[in-house]
């Protein structure tokens, strides 16, 4: 082991098949997020300059793109897996498990592809890939990526460098999160010698905002609950907040940050309720958690939901209405904190 987490074998083996094959598709968890879209954007270009023939999956579902994102889009996006996919190896990045990983016919199809590789940072993977490479003390998986970038002797363009940015920046919480090492800032120092320009992706990712987040903030904060008790800040948005406003689901993002600055939380939820999955089926709704302190780790309340995460930063998504949802994370927090 060089960094205590990683295992050199596993890393050893991604970057043999790195090297040797030639074709691959690359992938990330459903809705992604900056870490998501950067590893994606990144690992493609990376595999391109090499010389190799590799594309990039998005689900359908996940397109067009959060606005955020749509600069850092150098490659081309697919929703469907190429013909040939039996003869690639799927290169799947940032995704904690399989029920993440969207892509209609990548892996639940009648060809699949010729090996899996799983490249994380989670620390409650499921290393469900043939290679797995998680590495739970990396900050962020676009982190990892540049570590391989160096062994395998990729050139860092500009809009390579962009990418890996993106998700250093957001994952890191702009360098603020408890995530944030040393490595953190040498990885950015590299980037921008390399071309990364900080101040329009700051403007793209923090700033030009459509009214229409705003008054999706509004109406979060209008209803923010904070139990006293437990030290738990939470807000629910209906799908009527999105329908009267006009804001798309991905505006709900950063909200959550403006929960966890309360003093005295602990841990901050948002939740939002999402669309049905049939018309006979009961509303559901995604569950954000963030821990505010060490001594919570709201990946394990996440689990206990059917979802996962990070100790800091974790989710999953319920059927359960705002009382029972309290009720759940409550018993689930008393569980959490040590005696």
């Amino acid at each position: 082991m060089t960094r205590e987490g990683r295992a050199d074998a596993d890393r050893a083996a991604v970057l043999q098949l790195l090297r040797d094959a030639d074709r691959f598709v690359t992938v990330t968890h459903e809705h992604p997020d900056g870490d998501a879209i950067g590893s994606l954007i990144a690992a493609t270009r990376a595999l391109q300059a090499l010389g190799k023939d590799a594309i990039a999956l998005v689900a359908p579902s996940d397109l067009p793109l959060s606005r955020e994102y749509t600069g850092l889009v150098t490659v081309d996006l697919q929703s469907h897996p190429p013909a040939d996919l039996g003869d690639r190896i799927a290169l799947i990045l940032d995704c904690g498990n399989l029920d993440r990983m969207v892509v209609p016919g990548l892996l639940d199809g009648p060809v699949r592809p010729r090996r899996t590789v799983n490249v994380d940072h989670h620390h409650d993977n499921t290393r469900f890939a043939e290679v797995n490479f998680v590495d739970a003390t990396a900050s962020s998986t676009v982190e990892i990526l540049w570590e391989l970038f160096q062994d395998l002797g990729v050139p860092l363009d500009p809009d390579t460098a962009a990418a890996l940015y993106v998700g250093l920046v957001t994952d890191t919480g702009r360098f603020m999160y408890q995530n944030t090492r040393q490595r953190s800032h040498e990885m950015a120092v590299d980037l921008l010698a390399a071309g990364a320009e900080p101040f329009p992706l700051y403007r793209a990712l923090f700033e030009e905002v459509p009214w229409s987040k705003l008054a999706l903030l509004s109406r979060a904060l209008d209803r923010v609950r904070i139990e006293a008790d437990t030290a738990i800040t939470f807000a629910w948005l209906r799908r009527r907040d999105f329908d009267e406003t006009g804001a798309e689901n991905s505006e709900s993002e950063g909200i959550i940050d403006h929960l966890r600055t309360v003093a005295g939380t602990r841990i901050a939820v948002l939740a939002r309720e999402i669309a049905a999955a049939g018309p006979d089926e009961p509303v559901r709704t995604k569950v954000s958690l963030r821990s505010v302190r060490d001594d919570v780790d709201v990946s394990a309340i996440a689990r206990a939901g059917g979802g996962g995460g990070h100790p800091q930063a974790a989710g999953f998504n319920t059927t359960m209405d705002e009382d029972e949802l309290l009720a759940f994370l409550r018993a689930e927090l008393r569980a959490a904190t040590p005696a």
